[in-house]
């Protein structure tokens, strides 16, 4: 008979890790989570004030310059839709969670893509992290928020944040990695330093590959912000999540159309803006 090996208490473990967190930083989250929240209540009240015919052609005018007509056709359809299946509201709730999300995983993620990008040891450290991160399950994301901060939308973008931010870092890193070594090489030799060379040479040669990482940032934003319905989360995500509870496949089938909407609108508007002067 062989005997069984220990387990190991990875589990414990991560929990006496949130726990000591919880305890001695529980000030800081609450004070985070205040803060947030006044500012998701000012997006969500001040996108509210206005009738939404007034953001229908707003939206559909800031897509048709981003990306063309055929898009601002399809904001100005889709965005109709939504407002006349009733989940205008709703929507302006996931539009303000994915926007404050993806401004932080945004803010976050190019400069660690650019040290990345600069430093190998930067770079060694942050590629296993990363791929981590992405192959992790996106419900695990949803535990360690709610001791942090509650119940709530804060939970739900510091969720999302985790969850989207890998695609900013790794694809930001790979277009500044992508840059030819000769204009580098040029650069050097007219005299340009570290920094000259960044923002003058190697930001702007790999904007088309950034603005990639910055639209699949905010896709993963749109679907956690969906899931993160399960903790508190407003928004569509919330609709379909209570159809699901009450089985009402009709009530999920129009909300879930509007996240289909929403997103198609984001990714329609973010993909062209890297290469919108080649078109």
């Amino acid at each position: 008979m062989t005997m069984p090996l220990p387990r190991l208490p990875i589990g414990d473990f991560l929990e006496r890790i949130i726990d000591f967190l919880t305890l001695n930083f529980a000030f800081i989250t609450r004070a985070i989570s205040r803060v947030m929240e006044t500012g998701i209540d000012l997006l969500v009240t001040g996108l509210m004030f206005f009738p939404p015919w007034v953001l229908i052609l707003v939206f559909t005018a800031l897509a048709g310059w981003l990306a063309g007509r055929r898009a601002g056709i399809l904001t100005l359809v889709g965005f109709a839709l939504i407002w006349n299946m009733a989940l205008w509201a709703s929507m302006i709730s996931t539009l303000a969670l994915v926007l404050i999300a993806t401004a932080i995983a945004v803010t976050i993620g190019l400069p660690l893509g650019i040290l990345a990008a600069l430093f190998a040891p930067m770079h060694r450290a942050t590629m296993p992290v990363l791929d981590f991160m992405q192959t992790m399950p996106a419900f695990v994301y949803l535990i360690p928020a709610i001791p942090f901060f509650g119940l709530g939308p804060v939970s739900a973008i510091f969720s999302t944040v985790i969850f989207a931010m890998p695609p900013a870092i790794r694809l930001t890193c790979l277009g500044i990695q992508q840059v030819p070594r000769e204009l580098v090489e040029a650069a050097d030799a007219f005299g340009a330093n570290r920094m000259q060379k960044l923002v003058k040479l190697q930001i702007p040669l790999a904007k088309p590959t950034i603005m990639a990482g910055i639209n699949q940032t905010i896709m993963l934003s749109l679907s956690m912000v969906v899931i993160a319905a399960m903790i508190g989360a407003r928004g569509l995500g919330s609709d379909v999540w209570r159809a699901i509870q009450r089985f009402e496949p009709g009530n999920g089938f129009e909300a879930g159309l509007g996240v289909v909407i929403l997103a198609m609108a984001l990714d329609r508007m973010t993909q062209k803006v890297g290469g919108r002067k080649k078109a």
